[in-house]
């Protein structure tokens, strides 16, 4: 539930709500907006009964949410969340982000040619997996610590941050401490022991839709994390397994929208997993942003042919310069800069 305060009530009146609510097991989450203060609450409403929350001072109106994700929901937040990746980058705002890179971290010389190529189009956050989670246990599994490393001198020598992949709860300390972002794949979207640890620390998530996840699936994920105190959980459409074998998967660009108006946290669109193949990525980035999306995340190698993973989805360095002349024309004709 989401109890509004009054546009006169004291920081002792919404200190004594919170407290009030605290004692009776309940979590809080406080947000402040232009007009309105709203506190946040989860928990057993059966207890709600302890609580004469109406007629507490400063308290103008407690309203129940009815969808099952309830920290995520547009009820909960009605302004939108901003996820503050560092000082001059932030998620969810006028400016479109692009993460853009390798699928994968395959040598020091291919991120660091990979890094100053997409830095010099206008990508401001590089991509690229030390670890990579493979259909096939014989295909290229990443680097590890050492594509971490690489990473991390590609971010001090071109000034970009980092997203990249965690694969489980082993792996999220060493991953937390090299990444500025932290990736949940597709395949670990309901991998609820990782998600409750991503919700321990202050970090910003990507959360990735799963393969065949509906939309509330998605945004429950979501909660996992939010419940835990992260609020700096950005999602990720990447396509959903339908009938269709044309394509690797169908992007499902209608999400965008429906999420936003579902939930306050940003989305971006990674298009290059959505349909698999490169010659299609572009037109899809378009389409992403004039639908809404806060950002993208596209794979870029300096030779995709010799790629060691998706390189039939990655873009070339000259092509997704061209595509990002491109999109700045369609950010600017949906009032928002790339």
């Amino acid at each position: 539930m989401i109890i509004v305060m009054a546009h006169d009530a004291t920081e002792k009146d919404i200190a004594e709500v919170i407290k009030r609510l605290e004692a009776a097991g309940f979590k809080t989450h406080l947000s402040r907006g232009v007009e309105r203060t709203i506190i946040g609450a989860i928990g057993d409403k059966s207890r709600l009964a302890e609580i004469p929350l109406e007629a507490l001072p400063g308290v103008e109106e407690v309203i129940p949410i009815l969808q099952p994700y309830k920290m995520a929901s547009r009820a909960f937040r009605a302004e939108r969340t901003i996820v503050q990746v560092s000082e001059d980058i932030a998620i969810g705002g006028e400016r479109i982000h692009v993460m853009a890179g390798p699928c994968a971290v395959e040598s020091r010389e291919q991120l660091l040619e990979a890094a100053a190529q997409v830095k010099a189009a206008g990508a401001t956050i590089l991509r690229g997996g030390a670890f990579k989670p493979r259909t096939s246990p014989y295909s290229f599994q990443g680097l590890g610590v050492k594509g971490l490393e690489i990473l991390a001198e590609a971010r001090e020598k071109y000034g970009l941050k980092i997203v990249t992949e965690v694969m489980d709860v082993r792996s999220l300390p060493v991953v937390a401490e090299y990444a500025d972002i932290i990736q949940v794949g597709a395949r670990n979207m309901q991998n609820f022991d990782l998600l409750r640890e991503l919700g321990k620390i202050d970090k910003p998530v990507l959360l990735k839709r799963g393969l065949s996840a509906t939309i509330e699936e998605w945004l429950m994920a979501a909660e996992y994390i939010l419940s835990g105190g992260n609020f700096k959980v950005i999602l990720c459409e990447r396509g959903i397994r339908t009938f269709e074998t044309y394509t690797r998967n169908t992007l499902d660009l209608s999400a965008v929208p429906i999420v936003k108006h579902l939930s306050h946290l940003p989305v971006i669109v990674d298009p290059s997993h959505g349909v698999g193949r490169w010659q299609f990525v572009p037109a899809m980035c378009r389409a992403a942003i004039a639908a809404g999306a806060d950002g993208l995340l596209v794979e870029v190698h300096p030779n995709p042919p010799e790629a060691l993973c998706d390189g039939a989805q990655s873009l070339t360095p000259k092509t997704f310069a061209e595509t990002m002349e491109e999109l700045r024309r369609i950010a600017q004709a949906v009032g928002r800069k790339l």
